[in-house]
């Protein structure tokens, strides 16, 4: 019965083997039901996500385990990805907000940006202007104006939802003055700008890929996913 589990530590064996019960599928920030518990447990109980030691033998409150227990079934019962259940996701040591109106931020152009594109990019210091198409939550356009403090960036999408939580998160990092959202089909809200540089991870699934998809994918707006037969529709 649940109401012996007592500890963090028995609270996380439950949840991987409920999680490998479940045949749960990991691609939204964590690869194994181990670290998807860990995380979910931290930031359920509201612990700091780097420091599982020091609780891991502390007890929990009548209230805090049903908290825990509620977010366990959730996981499995739902399949919906951990993101969608803590509203954030991290890319780095950069924390969005996210929710079902937006694809889980998990794009390897983040390691790209971190680097300001060495050594791809001649002159990072000399981006001035930056582009993000297919902008969903706004993670890669925050991290552009990050990276490049000199730069204005346009973040485009075609999604009002999308552009509603990449709004939220422009506004937690202070960048309204730097980010400008644009909803618009591609190039067509900024045809008339030019840019030094452009970034994009668009709608790449095929049709095939996307009927296989495990039910945590197919979570996520499938705008956000597909893009038609052979996936090239956006490309």
């Amino acid at each position: 019965m649940t109401s012996e589990l007592i500890t963090l530590r028995d609270l996380l064996r439950y949840a991987v083997s409920r999680f490998n019960e479940g045949g749960l599928f990991f691609g939204h920030g964590n690869d194994n039901a181990w670290d998807e518990a860990v995380y979910l447990l931290l930031h359920t109980l509201h612990l700091p996500l780097d420091r599982l030691e020091p609780f891991l033998d502390a007890r929990l409150t009548a209230s805090e385990r049903d908290a825990v227990l509620a977010v366990i079934d959730r996981r499995v019962r739902e399949r919906v990805p951990a993101a969608y259940i803590t509203n954030e996701a991290w890319l780095g040591e950069h924390r969005f907000y996210v929710d079902e109106r937006t694809i889980v931020p998990r794009s390897f152009i983040a390691e790209l940006i971190e680097e300001r594109f060495e050594p791809f990019l001649d002159d990072p210091d000399g981006v001035t202007t930056a582009l993000d198409l297919c902008t969903g939550s706004g993670c890669l356009a925050i991290l552009l104006a990050l990276a490049f403090p000199d730069a204005q960036v346009d973040a485009v999408d075609l999604s009002p939802d999308a552009l509603a939580v990449a709004r939220r998160n422009v506004a937690d990092y202070q960048l309204e003055d730097r980010v400008r959202l644009v909803h618009a089909n591609l190039f067509a809200g900024v045809a008339r700008q030019r840019y030094d540089l452009i970034i994009s991870n668009p709608p790449y699934v095929n049709a095939e890929s996307m009927a296989t998809l495990p039910e945590e994918y197919r979570r996520e707006p499938e705008m956000a996913l597909a893009s038609g037969e052979d996936g090239l529709d956006l490309v």
